[in-house]
């Protein structure tokens, strides 16, 4: 019965703080998903005494213990072999995962380094788990402890895009199958913008009695979502899920922009898409940030026709056709230049509607009459123009993946015929 849980994240580079451990974030997360309780999350670096001490740790605490890292192909990639050790396993070369290996490593015209053939061996008695976008398959191995209880230690690359696939398609499915209870554990996220976590969880208390359902919060700046759980029998507990997510909605419907893991530039991806809308940028502040998050998502030519950046005032009255009147009155931070960007765009590239942005990203060039965090958002679209003026607050980059937000929210409620005056939080 697997009901507790331990995150092992090995690696040098982790407790010395070159990298940050986001593999432990998403584990917990995941888990936290399907009700398995996560009771410890340990860092440990490439010694094989410090691993031999996590793993005999980790193994006394939980029912399953998940690893990420320490299954490369380099000396110091000591999971497999400290695992065996400690269990008093032999390892094992596995050739079809040696075979897998070299056809990686032909069909980019290389040949295999022998040393890659250590993330062949696995210990006595392992399951494999097979690795699509690497060259290390993980495994996962029962071991019995003193007191008869069997720990589960599941081990998985360090590289999240190839550990994630992995987690999603094999071990989530198998602690599924070996969680030994007939309790399900349904879940909704609700995705919003607009309002601060506080302000979220204010909006929400006393909507749902702790009985009923588990709810939680998460920032990920600049969104914030809202998670419910419901432990109940198959079936009941989704009716009850479906039940409290209208109570959820009637609350919050005008901050919700998704649900699931989807972001803003997702779902404005699948409205312009599914519209039929063509779409023109113009930026400055912002620097080709909300053409980047949106060419981020597969199939952005279906709607997206450009993006015009345009820092300087010359490519501005050049490029979008911003007057130098306008410029001269009001200058580049303005809702009267936000407006004629867009216009500018929207003309130039042929499309339904353009959105444009222009501020001070700081952490210099403010002024008393516009501070640093001033941006203006302006859009351009065949029922007219719009344009607002917002103070951020934060460094450079917040204020500019901040400013990216709010003008995808901005076509997002475009695209639904929702009035765009409503989103105006951060309304100066």
């Amino acid at each position: 019965m697997i009901q507790r849980a331990v995150v092992l994240s090995t690696g040098d580079e982790i407790t010395t703080g070159k990298i940050v451990d986001t593999n432990s974030n998403y584990l917990a997360d995941k888990l936290h998903e399907i009700g398995v309780d996560l009771i410890a999350v340990i860092t440990v670096g490439d010694s094989p005494e410090r691993l031999e001490w996590a793993w005999r740790s980790a193994m006394a605490l939980g029912d399953v213990v998940i690893s990420t890292g320490g299954i490369g192909p380099t000396a110091d990639d000591l999971t497999t072999e400290t695992i065996a050790r400690i269990t008093g396993r032999k390892l094992i070369r596995d050739e079809a995962s040696v075979e897998h290996m070299r056809r990686l490593f032909a069909s980019i015209n290389r040949v295999m380094p022998e040393n890659n053939l250590k993330q062949a061996d696995f210990p006595e008695g392992a399951e494999i788990i097979s690795n699509p976008l690497g060259t290390a398959p993980g495994f996962q191995l029962p071991v019995v402890q003193d007191d008869d209880r069997v720990s589960h230690l599941i081990v998985m690359p360090g590289v999240p895009r190839e550990m994630r696939p992995m987690m999603e398609t094999w071990v989530i499915p198998w602690i599924k199958r070996n969680r030994g209870t007939d309790t399900v554990f349904a879940v909704r996220i609700f995705q919003t913008f607009g309002l601060s976590e506080s302000g979220l969880d204010e909006a929400v208390k006393g909507l749902i009695k702790p009985e009923e359902a588990r709810v939680a919060f998460r920032a990920s700046f600049p969104q914030i979502s809202l998670r419910l759980t419901v432990e109940g029998k198959p079936g009941e507990a989704e009716r009850k899920l479906d039940e409290l997510s209208e109570r959820v909605r009637a609350k919050i419907s005008n901050f919700v922009f998704a649900e699931g893991e989807t972001s803003m530039e997702e779902v404005v991806g699948q409205l312009f898409a599914k519209r039929g809308l063509k779409l023109a940028i113009a930026e400055s502040c912002t620097g080709g940030l909300i053409g980047h998050r949106l060419t981020n998502i597969p199939g952005s030519s279906k709607y997206l026709q450009g993006d015009f950046v345009t820092y300087s005032n010359d490519l501005k009255m050049s490029v979008l056709g911003v007057s130098d009147t306008t410029l001269a009155s009001f200058g580049a931070v303005s809702e009267e230049c936000v407006r004629e960007m867009a216009a500018g765009a929207r003309k130039r590239a042929g499309v339904d509607v353009a959105i444009a942005t222009s501020g001070v990203a700081g952490p210099d060039g403010g002024t008393p009459e516009h501070p640093v965090g001033t941006v203006c958002v302006g859009l351009d679209g065949k029922d007219g123009s719009l344009s607002r003026r917002y103070q951020f607050r934060g460094t450079r980059d917040w204020i500019k993946l901040l400013t990216s937000q709010v003008a995808l929210d901005w076509l997002r409620r475009y695209a639904l015929d929702e009035p765009i005056a409503e989103s105006q939080l951060f309304k100066r």
